[in-house]
């Protein structure tokens, strides 16, 4: 697609964002043509591409990774981008409708209400505006506490980021979600200095409200652990924002005839780990957090986590080590070759046995010396989301990969029940290793799969548009990374996608 859809203005546009021209015009090609569904060969399972750790295991992992904490190579990276208004979506429903749909949500609504942390605010809110929220409780008058809840004339929730929603109640201050990370990082990244690294990817428009929120509570929490915060915000940058479409596949221009880009979905934050000074990095989702009363089996678990990266991050680096400096024999070189098959699921192509010693030398070098992650998962228990298995490469051979149902081939009989089989789930609970054997950072763009983006149909104005997200964070993004899954405990994932999540136990106080 050439350069004759865009006028003088589109192209400054474009040149404003930061974004080559080159790119917009590879992403116009893709909408032209279908994207390639990823084809499922089966689910990973515990012994077929899922470690399982035995008990009496953990401790070697958890002083691993205490020890590599203490030398300051930890940094927790928390996406937080996310808005609350997909929390609320159905209160937001109900307040524009006027009341819930039965008496009976009407009641469980009222009655649950002063179970939320936020509820404290809200009695303050209403208030300031003479109202008593007891009173409304008391007159079923649900309405008028959505009102208070959801809108700028009380809490404004329905536009909040998620991470400055009050999750959790505690004697005397309840927490937001960002928080309940500060005292994550507390637990488990803490140097020997005391200092703890900590990345907040945010909403651009919330950027401030955050830089001064984690202001405001930052010391409260360093007196209360002994720590120092390193605390760094960024924002998803312009320049990996996607042209939207119309959906005769031209570029879609809005009622003032501009062309328009949308955010590139939460892959667009491989930028922003990729400009992170870290060396192991800890990746958890937002809304992925309990109070303090069930920390500690999350703290074990990212423990071990940390040391079983490690470990393997050693292996490799000695390997590596040996095949630069060109020691390696057959008896060696054979050893290597099990470690690539059995601890880190390497699948070698057809004929590589024919290959020269040398060839094979290089080969291995080429697959071990690429960013490594050690992903936990759950047993699935029927959340929504994306899960572990095993995918066809187009060279032939298979890699372990986490997969969302959208980037499968969902008209195939076969593939469904492929993605119906599989035992676990992935809950975010990444650790990454973003260093080589020679301790330089990867360049993680030359790690993602390019083509692995999605297209949907999105409402806009009084139409519909075409968009485009880049592959998904850790999904496409971290396709050609070394990939280990291992299974955690269920207890270590406690998500929140809606406001009525906050009132499972465990998100509740004892």
């Amino acid at each position: 697609m050439s350069l004759r859809f865009f006028s003088e203005k589109d192209l400054q546009t474009i040149a404003a964002k930061g974004i080559d021209i080159t790119e917009v015009l590879r992403q116009l090609e893709i909408f032209r043509r279908p994207v390639e569904p990823i084809r499922l060969i089966r689910p990973a399972r515990i012994g077929d591409g899922i470690v399982q750790i035995a008990l009496g295991d953990r401790d070697s992992f958890v002083s691993l990774h205490n020890h590599a904490a203490r030398k300051g190579r930890m940094l927790k990276f928390v996406p937080a981008s996310g808005v609350a208004s997909r929390l609320f979506k159905d209160w937001q429903s109900c307040y524009r409708r006027g009341s819930f749909d039965s008496a009976e949500s009407s009641v469980k609504f009222l009655r649950n209400i002063p179970k939320f942390a936020f509820y404290d605010d809200l009695k303050d809110a209403m208030a300031q505006h003479g109202q008593n929220v007891e009173s409304c409780i008391h007159d079923n008058r649900c309405a008028d506490i959505l009102e208070y809840v959801l809108t700028r004339k009380g809490l404004n929730c329905a536009s909040l980021p998620k991470g400055l929603l009050k999750f959790h109640i505690y004697p005397g201050h309840n927490r937001t979600a960002v928080e309940e990370h500060l005292v994550e990082s507390a637990l488990y990244v803490r140097d020997a200095r005391n200092v703890c690294r900590t990345h907040f990817t945010v909403p651009e428009e919330h950027e401030s409200q955050f830089r001064d929120f984690l202001s405001r509570v930052k010391g409260d929490y360093e007196n209360l652990y002994g720590v120092s915060y390193e605390i760094a915000v960024t924002v998803q940058l312009p320049s990996t924002d996607t042209i939207a479409m119309d959906l005769n596949n031209r570029p879609f221009r809005d009622r003032k005839g501009e062309i328009l880009f949308r955010p590139g979905g939460h892959g667009a934050l491989l930028q922003n780990l990729n400009a992170v000074d870290g060396d192991i990095i800890f990746l958890k989702n937002i809304d992925n957090i309990v109070p303090d009363r069930l920390k500690d089996i999350t703290v074990l678990y990212k423990k071990v986590l940390g040391g079983y990266l490690i470990r393997l991050q050693d292996e490799i680096f000695r390997i590596l080590n040996l095949l630069s400096e060109k020691g390696v024999d057959d008896a060696k070189l054979s050893s290597i070759i099990r470690f690539c098959r059995e601890g880190l699921f390497v699948s070698l192509p057809d004929g590589f046995k024919n290959f020269s010693a040398p060839a094979k030398k290089e080969y291995i070098f080429q697959k071990l010396n690429r960013p490594i992650r050690v992903c936990g998962m759950v047993k699935n228990e029927g959340e929504p989301g994306g899960g572990p298995f095993w995918v066809e490469e187009k060279d032939g051979t298979q890699s372990l990969q986490i997969v969302d149902q959208n980037q499968m081939d969902s008209h195939s009989k076969e593939q469904e029940h492929i993605w119906r089989s599989s035992t676990h789930f992935n809950p975010v609970d990444l650790v990454c290793g973003l260093r080589n054997y020679r301790g330089e950072r990867f360049d993680l763009r030359l790690y993602a799969n390019r083509d692995a983006v999605s297209i949907s149909i999105k409402p806009y104005e009084d139409g519909e548009l075409k968009a485009l997200e880049l592959p998904g964070l850790w999904n496409g993004s971290m396709a050609f990374w070394n990939t280990v899954f291992v299974e955690v405990p269920l207890e270590t994932f406690n998500p929140v996608k809606t406001v009525e999540d906050l009132l499972r136990k465990s998100h509740l106080p004892s």
